[in-house]
């Protein structure tokens, strides 16, 4: 009976789509479950370039996915939280990592899993209404989704049966498997597989279940591996298309690393595959088809050689630095006051638990700027020439527009991640930081409100007395602490928070506001300035106290805790 060729090919798709789709789900929930730990170990575990190597093993075995890994890695050079020294070491060890991938493919191909897959579907749907099991759940479906994607593949080749079709015997005949050329072109085969798949797994599934049936020489079949190593770089590369120069290093540095591997590996390549066939017990002239040691040989092959390239690599992580620093230049310095988003990209393509760090980084740099622009409205209350009065309220101007992108971007940001599945505590998050920007942006408005009215005072005819002038500079200096202090809350861990210093500097704040207006009172009424000089003075310090509100709104935001009415 004439096999349904159609029919088996769309089971082939639907099976290597519902793996990707199974590896994609199992990925995201242990992320969720390994939640924020992913980060604290990536940033304390990379202290030297073996520390680094072991981390990026240990992260992308955790979550199943060297392409998170990477693209985590790039996120975090992208965030200034990594030297691109150390994530060239966790990309490397990001490589090894990924093998284990290729043992439970071949797992797959050697062991019944069907028995397993359906526990793992009635585990799955019980524990994902469950709100603390959840997780798990989720896990359980991805894995099982998995498992019986590969379990559907072996049966669709067994169905196929193209060791018993004389045209695909002669097409991979026709191939040299002893000729560099035949190597090369499967190579690029597979690099180019990868790069429009984007999943290393589906095209590793399929290297087994073509080497399993007999049609693919595991001379080919090595090569589209190793093609795959290649293209599985592609994931990393567009992440960092928006990203600073660093990220961009980073991520060539993947490419630099997987092309030098294979490159050495071409020159032994025989041998090498040999030599891998050997400790399998294997031997690759016999002819005969052994569908679970086959399975085997490709992921031994494929640990050993990333494994070897990782401890060869690794001594020389220098020079793959000076290389991917000279193909990539420094962009032209931009001027600090146009408007770029400098650790958020549209480009980043992660998974949302990861995403928050950048918004996170992108808000700290948002509230230093701010910081900034309210340092230029201090040197405007002093400034006596006319044309650098102007040019710098246009600055300010300028950055009160900024600050206004900045919110509505780094919202929009959030608002995107929010859409995913996301974990509470990362969910409570996002809404901390919407809270965040939102205080900080206001911020941005009192510094242009307190320049407008230094504006209305420089137009007028009248100028403040030097006792106004020294309570005022008193003012702005509290003010500037206040910010300051901000600043380093948002760059600290909430356990090492101080939260009493904020809370002094606003009460110091509200009360030299007090005092200033009681004695602006008396000084009016005793003509020592008019009143539409005291008027623009009290203007000035009243937006110093709503702006010091606004700072403990962001503090009480970081904390969690209730927010404040300016």
């Amino acid at each position: 009976m004439t096999p349904d060729y159609f029919a088996i090919f769309m089971k082939i798709i639907g099976s290597l789509a519902l793996l990707i789709y199974g590896m994609k789900v199992m990925s995201e929930a242990l992320q969720k479950m390994a939640g924020s730990q992913l980060r604290h170990v990536l940033g304390a575990m990379t202290t030297n370039r073996f520390t680094g190597m072991l981390t990026g093993t240990f992260i992308t075995c955790a979550v199943q996915s060297s392409s998170a890994t990477t693209v985590m890695t790039v996120s975090f050079v992208n965030a200034g939280l990594l030297s691109l020294a150390q994530a060239i070491s966790v990309i490397m060890g990001a490589n090894i990592g990924t093998t284990l991938t290729a043992w439970i493919m071949s797992l797959g191909f050697s062991v019944n899993l069907i028995d397993f897959v359906f526990p793992a579907f009635i585990f799955g749907i019980a524990f994902i209404y469950s709100k603390r099991l959840k997780n798990t759940g989720d896990f359980l479906f991805g894995i099982a989704f998995m498992f019986f994607s590969l379990v559907l593949l072996s049966q669709a080749g067994k169905e196929l049966n193209l060791s018993e079709t004389p045209e695909v015997i002669e097409f991979f005949s026709s191939f040299d498997v002893n000729s560099y050329s035949t190597i090369i072109i499967f190579l690029l085969i597979g690099t180019l597989i990868t790069c429009i798949v984007q999943s290393s797994a589906a095209v590793m599934a399929i290297t087994i279940l073509l080497c399993s049936m007999g049609v693919l020489p595991i001379y080919l079949g090595i090569a589209l591996v190793m093609g795959e190593n290649i293209g599985t770089t592609a994931t990393a590369n567009l992440a960092a298309l928006g990203a600073n120069t660093q990220a961009r290093r980073a991520a060539l540095a993947h490419l630099v690393f997987n092309i030098f591997g294979v490159i050495w590996i071409l020159i032994l390549f025989y041998p090498f595959v040999d030599m891998v066939c050997g400790i399998v017990g294997y031997d690759p002239t016999s002819g005969v088809v052994n569908a679970q040691k086959l399975a085997i040989v490709l992921a031994a092959f494929h640990t050993a050689f990333n494994v070897c390239n990782t401890f060869i690599m690794i001594w020389f992580i220098p020079q793959i630095e000076a290389v991917v620093c000279k193909c990539i230049k420094p962009k032209n310095k931009e001027e600090e006051e146009d408007f770029r988003l400098r650790f958020i990209s549209s480009g980043i393509m992660q998974t949302p638990e990861l995403s928050v760090l950048e918004a996170q980084k992108e808000i700290m740099a948002f509230s230093e700027r701010t910081q900034r622009m309210f340092g230029m409205v201090r040197e405007l209350l002093t400034e006596r020439d006319e044309s650098k009065f102007v040019k710098l309220f246009t600055r300010i101007e300028k950055y009160e527009s900024i600050s206004d992108n900045m919110e509505i971007e780094i919202a929009k940001y959030l608002d995107q991640v929010s859409d995913a599945h996301l974990s509470d505590e990362t969910k409570a998050k996002i809404r901390i930081m919407l809270r965040e920007i939102s205080e900080i942006e206001s911020i941005g408005d009192s510094c242009f409100n307190v320049a407008r009215t230094i504006n209305t005072r420089f137009k007028g005819k009248e100028d403040f007395t030097e006792k106004q002038y020294e309570h005022l500079h008193q003012m702005l200096e509290l003010t500037n602490n206040s910010l300051t202090q901000m600043n380093i809350m948002l760059s600290s861990r909430k356990d090492d928070i101080d939260v009493n210093r904020s809370f002094n500097i606003e009460n110091e704040i509200n009360n030299y506001r007090n005092q200033l207006k009681s004695q602006n009172i008396n000084d009016v009424n005793n003509h020592l300035y008019t009143y539409t000089i005291g008027t623009i003075y009290m203007d000035i310090v009243n937006e110093c106290e709503k702006l010091g509100d606004y700072v403990i709104n962001v503090v009480e935001a970081r904390m969690g805790t209730k927010q404040k009415d300016a």
